[in-house]
């Protein structure tokens, strides 16, 4: 993403953030982070901070102020992709790409969202929320109920991080009690869903243009591969363990109520700028799993593939959204 805006004509002003949740100004380059272990930033050029909207729109960079027109906050998982940055930005009147604190919030968890597209009339799979105050025997009852398979999951990580697969047929309690203890350690807050079975993994991407229109791309399928059960954090970034097929061998009424379904979910959940719908195919019925508000962003990440499966190229698409974040207001819209 970098390297296209620099090619659009964007000054790029990188900012990473360390494991000890330091902002620092990146002073490396794009190639640097490219590796076969998980990148991981531990220095920078200046620390960095997020004014106050009185001093302006930009930065504080070792207490220098640079202007900053747009914030891209490519950011994962909880204090990034979950309202916290939106937030900070609102606060520092500084206009950023993609959903802001609400949506953000709302689709960063995922019993909360399940909540709200029921309600809605969309399509999603019975689960279980648990959270500290719960009857822990009475919640693993009403869970070994709602399918053969379940996933135990924190509803507020990100990357498939604590998720546990289980087949309560053949598993006992004390095993379901220690997924939810493992998903615990992520977030005190944790959901188990049931299992789609025999479902194929469907991904759409919508993104919002400047003058507000929604578009939909092609729908994509993720094949999991390499004795995997899912596809969970080594599938997605450690091994590869999963084939991206773009776009999906689906029926064209099918992938039309998939791409339909995507728009729906974004309308409902407030999102703003772009979201990719991830969603379980089984025959004619289809069921949203997650709504994810800020997708990975490489050349060859999902969301980006099927733009350009869609006739959208990776720069154009970095570009227009861009574009659209410059012209949302901040604040109340």
């Amino acid at each position: 993403m970098w390297e296209a805006l620099e090619s659009g004509g964007y000054e790029v002003v990188p900012v990473a953030i360390t494991p000890k949740a330091h902002m620092v100004l990146y002073d490396g380059r794009p190639s640097d982070l490219r590796a076969e272990d998980l990148p991981v930033v531990d220095r920078g050029a200046g620390a960095v901070v997020i004014p106050s909207d009185e001093q302006g729109r930009g930065l504080l960079i070792d207490g220098q102020f640079q202007p900053v027109d747009v914030v891209f906050p490519v950011l994962h998982g909880p204090w990034g992709e979950d309202g916290t940055i939106q937030g900070a930005l609102e606060m520092a009147g500084l206009p950023y790409v993609g959903s802001g604190v609400l949506a953000s919030a709302l689709c960063m968890d995922k019993i909360t969202l399940k909540a709200l597209l029921r309600a809605a009339g969309i399509v999603v799979a019975d689960w279980v929320a648990i959270d500290a105050r719960s009857d822990l025997e009475a919640s693993i009852e009403r869970a070994e109920n709602l399918a053969p398979v379940v996933f135990v999951k924190p509803s507020r990580a990100g990357s498939s991080m604590g998720i546990t697969r289980l087949d309560v047929t053949t598993s006992d309690r004390a095993a379901l009690a220690e997924a939810i203890r493992s998903a615990q350690g992520f977030d005190p807050r944790v959901i188990v869903e049931a299992g789609v079975i025999e479902a194929r993994e469907i991904e759409c991407g919508v993104r919002q243009r400047a003058d507000g229109t929604l578009e939909a791309s092609e729908v994509a399928e993720i094949v999991v591969r390499g004795g995997f059960d899912f596809y969970d954090f080594n599938a997605k970034y450690v091994s590869d363990g999963a084939k991206l097929v773009v776009p999906a061998q689906l029926p064209a009424d099918v992938a039309d109520r998939v791409r339909e379904i995507a728009r729906r979910c974004f309308i409902e959940a407030g999102c703003e700028g772009l979201a990719r719908v991830d969603f379980f195919v089984r025959g004619d019925d289809i069921v949203v799993n997650e709504v994810n508000t800020m997708p990975g962003f490489t050349p060859i990440s999902m969301y980006p593939r099927m733009w350009e499966a869609s006739g959208v190229a990776y720069a154009e698409l970095v570009d227009s959204l861009v574009r659209e974040a410059l012209a949302r207001p901040a604040g109340l819209r």
